[in-house]
């Protein structure tokens, strides 16, 4: 079985796949004062209650540096697997466009190069996470390059932080756009602002690259957001998983 793990700023995914199926997932607050033996307790927990466990390999995307060293140490002590991380050097099977490479975030590439596997064709990746990003591959299945924008937790923590009258909200859609009371009035700011964002950016990626792009979204808020779109044309919570799985196969010869 393959574990693979998406380090992000604020949560981080772990996931089985035996063979190409995912069998198990968690999602867990990221913690950069974590040590390798407070992974090897807490991931052993969670992987005491998966009969049959034996992992094979390790592929990891990780936007938290500090982490990476950590959770190296860690695949290496308890599982005694050296993982895979996906950063230069690592055949993705996607050509990069980007201007300087090394500065692309493993999570969008990793992200790009589940989405065009599906498609084969151009496609447009939304991942609302702590931050908004819109992914663009070519019909050729090139990273092209992309918009990172503040994300929807970022943005709500702003607002409470820096307007002394306004507060924190939950982060749900209101009963309709135009609020009655301020609670409401702030959650149509944050949610049909935040959609009303992305679908003006996939309409500008669309025109500026003359493509009609199929949306995939991703990310942590994409339940919440990606209905409300008129614009996404489908939600994959795993995108980043299956991208890590595609990967860790590239450059095992499975």
């Amino acid at each position: 079985m393959l574990l693979v793990i998406d380090v992000g700023n604020s949560h981080t995914v772990f996931g089985i796949y035996e063979n190409r199926q995912l069998r198990h997932h968690w999602r867990l607050q990221t913690n950069r004062g974590r040590t390798a033996d407070e992974y090897g307790v807490m991931v052993g927990q969670l992987l005491a209650g998966v009969a049959g466990l034996r992992i094979g390999g390790v592929a990891v995307s990780s936007v938290v540096p500090p982490l990476s060293t950590v959770i190296d140490d860690w695949s290496r002590r308890y599982l005694g697997l050296k993982p895979l991380f996906v950063g230069p050097g690592v055949r993705t099977g996607m050509p990069i466009l980007y201007d300087h490479p090394a500065e692309l975030g493993s999570d969008r590439l990793v992200n790009a190069v589940a989405a065009y596997q599906r498609t084969r064709a151009a496609t447009i990746v939304v991942d609302f996470g702590t931050a908004t990003k819109v992914d663009y591959v070519s019909a050729k299945g090139e990273y092209v390059g992309g918009v990172i924008a503040p994300g929807l937790g970022i943005a709500s923590d702003a607002l409470a932080e820096r307007a002394a009258r306004l507060y924190r909200v939950e982060l749900a859609k209101p009963p309709q756009a135009v609020g009655r009371n301020t609670a409401h009035a702030i959650q149509s700011g944050l949610i049909y602002g935040f959609v009303a964002l992305v679908d003006g950016l996939i309409v500008r990626v669309q025109r500026e690259t003359k493509t009609p792009a199929r949306v995939i979204a991703t990310g942590g808020f994409a339940p919440l957001l990606a209905p409300e779109s008129a614009r996404i044309d489908e939600v994959d919570e795993f995108l980043t998983l299956e991208g890590l799985r595609l990967i860790y196969e590239r450059n095992s010869g499975h």
